[in-house]
């Protein structure tokens, strides 16, 4: 799709294989994700226009296009199983929760499966908007009043999606709709880890939304821990 054909020569992949068992006939892989070079800076975001969300920060909100952590490590990075073995495990019941609170998205990168449910709230006393952008599912457009109830909505098929809002300009997020069970998003330590994995052939992937994306195949026997450190080259 068109946001993980950006810069794919921008990632480099170390893949250590390890010998002890993720469990009987399962096999895990586990990572950290870092960047070299110079990343972009945090931008201070004007809230002027909207003096009501400018007066809840004693400091400036700064955006979250590239969000780092101590010895290099990045976050928000999407880590999924893109190819391989079929995954036949349900689509889980329990919906994803995406909250608007504080003039923000509390979530910046929302990963779930296609046909789950996301539960869209807005906890703050005046109204926002939901413009999620999808070119391959249906883009729709929603106002949510302050003290209405959330409302749910799920996607058929796997895409990438930016998230804005209509009212509040510098509100950004994705919703990240995958085909695979097999997934995670990095936190602030730039960890991963893809666990309960069958034996055989998977593509592993990792995408950024400012740095792209980067596959790499990797080959997982009965019980296996594979080690694969992802190094995005930053630029600012």
């Amino acid at each position: 799709m068109r946001l993980e054909r950006l810069c794919m020569a921008a990632l480099s992949v170390l893949c250590i294989a390890v010998t002890t068992g993720a469990g009987p006939g399962r096999g895990i892989i586990s990572g950290k994700v870092t960047y070299t070079g110079t990343p972009a800076k945090p931008e201070p975001i004007n809230m002027s226009k909207q003096p009501e969300c400018a007066k809840l920060y004693s400091k400036p909100l700064m955006t979250e296009k590239v969000v780092t952590g101590p010895g290099n490590t990045l976050q928000n990075v999407v880590v999924y199983i893109s190819d391989g073995a079929s995954d036949f495990s349900p689509v889980p019941a329990t919906p994803v929760s995406f909250d608007q609170q504080n003039c923000r998205y509390t979530t910046h990168v929302l990963a779930f499966r296609v046909g789950q449910d996301v539960n869209i709230s807005n906890s703050d006393p005046w109204s926002h908007n939901i413009h999620p952008m999808a070119q391959i599912n249906r883009e729709w457009n929603k106002m949510q009043p302050a003290a209405t109830p959330p409302f749910s909505y799920s996607y058929d098929k796997q895409e990438f999606i930016t998230v804005k809002c209509n009212i509040h300009a510098w509100m950004h997020a994705y919703f990240v709709v995958l085909g695979t069970s097999h997934f995670a998003v990095t936190g602030g330590d730039g960890e991963f880890a893809l666990p309960d994995l069958p034996r055989g052939k998977y593509t592993i992937t990792a995408w950024h939304e400012t740095y792209g994306t980067k596959s790499q195949e990797i080959t997982i026997a009965d019980g296996q821990s594979i080690k694969v450190d992802f190094v995005f080259q930053a630029k600012p």
